[in-house]
């Protein structure tokens, strides 16, 4: 399976040009969108409608508010048959289990992940017992890798952290920083990829 990550587009036409040259270039089954697909808001209808454009799935977040949130993404793509909204949700596509969460910003902890975190964790142990790969989609990075460092500190997520530690996806795709932007890490087996957004190909 082939599959095209992107992350941090903010609306930007030459971004969205180049990412669509990569998937007819490329033919990803997939587009996995780590978010912050607008700047401010503005701009959100247009960039979904573009992205829908490209004629295969995309399996996205929301990115930090207010760029845009979970209401943005349901509202603004009503008809598109492309755009699937993971927010807090998890989902089956051939033979990867994808789990999505968005709209977190530099908090280190997060309580709605969190109170999800033991049926995600149940899931993916389900789905690791078929053979399944198993991808997390986090806006805000894990904490402590060289994707959250930030002016000599970590900015990221210890619960997202935590939810890697103790169930080891194969991938997680994240973004956010964009001084960070084309690094990747591990956390244990878990290659974790913030891809920019010009994305990039992965085959899983």
């Amino acid at each position: 399976m082939k599959l095209l990550v992107f992350t941090d587009v903010h609306g930007d036409t030459e971004v969205l040009a180049k990412l669509h040259q990569k998937v007819k270039r490329e033919k990803p089954d997939a587009l996995i969108c780590a978010g912050d697909i607008s700047n401010f808001g503005f701009g959100i209808k247009a960039v979904l409608k573009r992205l829908n454009s490209f004629g295969v799935p995309i399996f996205m977040v929301p990115g930090q508010p207010p760029h845009e949130t979970y209401e943005h993404l349901v509202y603004f793509s009503k008809g598109l048959k492309n755009i699937r909204n993971l927010h807090l949700k998890s989902t089956l596509f051939q033979s990867l289990y994808i789990i999505g969460y968005g709209e977190a910003g530099f908090d280190q902890r997060n309580a709605d992940f969190e109170l999800s975190e033991k049926k995600f964790s149940v899931e993916m142990r389900k789905m690791k017992l078929k053979n399944y790969k198993t991808l997390l989609i986090t806006h805000q990075p894990p904490y402590k890798t060289s994707l959250d460092a930030l002016y000599g500190g970590h900015v990221g997520s210890i619960s997202i952290r935590k939810f890697i530690q103790l169930n080891q996806p194969d991938y997680c795709i994240t973004g956010h920083i964009h001084e960070n932007e084309g690094k990747h890490d591990k956390v244990g087996k878990t290659m974790i990829i913030n891809p920019g957004p010009e994305g990039k190909i992965i085959e899983i």
